[in-house]
């Protein structure tokens, strides 16, 4: 049974390793954890086999744990594990949804078109407050539309594929946004209208429908964020996270 200290640990370990302070590949020493956190070398023990079955920790006999990296091809293995599974459950949203679920879709979709027509009025060098709001409204339509599906178990695994693409995702450079607005303003608006396509099938009831228009929204992060990915010359990219992207795996 997990200890009060264990779970101190582990929201401790877990928030620095999402928010960048603690990098991939960085030497995670128990000696060091517990001094930090103010807790005994047990409940830090605890804490990295957690965060190992997370995916987060990577942990070898005698090396000790580490924070886990992930290269492009264990990415790219991620990414489908994570389209074929939350476009299932689309489908899924689009047999099991309550009234009550179509609302909470209904009304992230709207926040999320507010924001998109806000953003693209804003000024490059303003628009960063307006763009954590649509990301924060992006992630509350994802998280709807798989509570609808009815399936805790698929949802505890998108959350833990998502939080990875997170990670590893990055925004677009702002030079290049800058130079390319116009494509960049045409790319928000695209996305918003395969936000719009997933909804109109899971209100209508239409399973195949919801399935394949979020496989092709899926697959279009997917592409983009493999494309900038493979481009870098590490091989990964990071950011750090919102905090509303640090609740969303629970």
């Amino acid at each position: 049974m997990k200890s009060v200290n264990s779970d101190l640990a582990y929201d401790y370990i877990r928030k620095r390793i999402l928010n960048g302070k603690l990098a991939p590949g960085q030497s995670l020493t128990t000696k060091t954890l517990s001094v930090e956190i103010g807790v005994s070398r047990t409940p830090v023990r605890d804490a990295l086999r957690q965060l190992e079955a997370d995916g987060l920790v990577t942990i070898q006999t005698h090396l000790g744990a580490r924070v886990r990296k992930v290269d492009l091809k264990e990415f790219r293995e991620m990414c489908l594990l994570r389209l074929a599974l939350e476009s299932f459950a689309a489908g899924l949203a689009a047999m099991n949804r309550t009234e009550e679920d179509l609302r909470e879709i209904s009304d992230a979709l709207d926040a999320m078109r507010g924001l998109t027509e806000l953003i693209v009025t804003t000024p490059m060098d303003k628009e960063g407050p307006v763009l954590e709001e649509l990301r924060r409204e992006d992630v509350r339509f994802h998280i709807a539309i798989m509570t609808a599906a009815k399936n805790d178990l698929m949802k505890t695994e998108i959350l833990r594929l998502h939080l990875i693409n997170r990670v590893v995702s990055t925004p677009v450079p702002e030079t290049e946004a800058s130079v390319n607005r116009k494509a960049v303003d045409a790319r928000r608006r695209g996305v918003l209208a395969e936000h719009a396509q997933i909804y109109a099938a899971i209100a209508k009831g239409e399973s195949t429908t919801a399935r394949d228009a979020m496989a092709k929204h899926i697959q279009d992060i997917i592409d983009n964020t493999v494309r900038v990915l493979a481009s870098s010359k590490s091989g990964r990219l990071s950011r750090p996270l919102t905090e509303e992207e640090l609740s969303y795996v629970p």
